[in-house]
């Protein structure tokens, strides 16, 4: 892994910016957090296509469909808390229902926004996002993959949404080429696979390296598109291992986990599976590093769940 951090709503703010100077019928729609989720780069750039919609939401994705409607790419950002639990039903129906081209991307997404706490704290957001038909479902796991998964979105036709995190994270190296629904494989190992996304990419390989020790071998998988998920790349994986471990920051019910169980159950796969995620709780206010360890989302957490699955295979 690369030492350099990254905010990965920067990524976005300048990637938002590099677009619009290609695409003159790009528009931002944000909720009074564009200093947060970092479209205020865009606002400094083309203020005529950036409208800020104050503490409404809900308001934002119905125009956010308006705008859609009359052929623009719009992008519609607040916290992931707000974007996909008070603005639902205007996504369902609005934005989704009509296939409309507006890419949700949210940032302060999962346990790491830290002392905001639970209200603030999406840990349900990719589940309520992959159930809507026509969303496409994508969980960056840093820096360089944000530029790539928001310049793709902004190709894709239809709704998108992007979850972004509020904290730093380390660059990944040898992700290789972005692809929509096409996973990442970062380490090769025949004994577990570990499947993750988001900032659980960068736990998944310290766990792997720390397993390696113990002669027990890895592939680390970035999953990178929740929707469509990568069946194909996940039974290849998991055809070859006797267990796997999925990792992410989210809750266990409905996420990235859920995912890939649906995909193993249809091909018909009997293999031990173990999750790190949030088990059935909600978030609290701390720092991102006490969090982590409260909700066991850290490389020791895989190391020790990988173990534990991997004797008994």
């Amino acid at each position: 892994m690369s030492k350099e951090m990254m905010y990965q709503r920067d990524v976005y703010g300048k990637t938002l910016v590099e677009l619009g100077k290609e695409d003159e019928n790009i528009v931002v729609l944000d909720a009074d957090l564009s200093g947060s989720t970092r479209t205020s780069f865009f606002k400094r750039e083309f203020p005529e296509r950036f409208f800020n919609f104050g503490v409404a939401e809900q308001n934002m994705i119905s125009t956010s469909s308006g705008f859609a409607s009359c052929g623009k790419t719009v992008f519609a950002s607040t916290f992931a808390m707000f974007a996909t639990g008070r603005a639902w039903d205007q996504l369902r129906n609005s934005v989704c229902y009509s296939n409309l081209n507006v890419k949700l991307v949210a940032t302060h997404a999962g346990i790491t926004v830290g002392p905001d706490g639970a209200t603030h704290q999406a840990l349900e957001d990719i589940a309520l996002m992959r159930v809507i038909p026509n969303m496409t479902v994508i969980v960056p796991c840093d820096g360089p993959q944000t530029r790539d998964a928001i310049i793709a979105a902004a190709k894709i036709k239809g709704p998108v949404y992007v979850r972004l995190g509020r904290a730093k994270v380390a660059s990944i190296e040898g992700l290789g080429k972005f692809e929509v629904g096409r996973a990442n494989v970062l380490r090769k190992g025949n004994d577990i696979a570990i499947f993750s996304c988001g900032i659980m990419t960068e736990q998944a390989l310290i766990a792997s390296e720390e397993l390696a020790k113990s002669q027990i071998e890895c592939s680390v998988v970035n999953i990178h598109t929740i929707k469509p998920i990568d069946e194909d790349r996940i039974n290849e994986i998991a055809g070859k291992v006797k267990s796997i471990v999925i990792c992410e920051e989210h809750s266990v019910i409905g996420g990235l986990g859920g995912a890939i169980e649906e995909v193993l159950a249809r091909k018909g796969l009997g293999i031990r599976v173990a999750r790190i995620g949030v088990n059935n709780r909600f978030g609290q206010s701390g720092s991102s590093k006490d969090l982590l360890k409260e909700y066991k989302l850290l490389a020791v957490d895989i190391v020790e769940a990988a173990k534990k699955i991997y004797s008994k295979s």
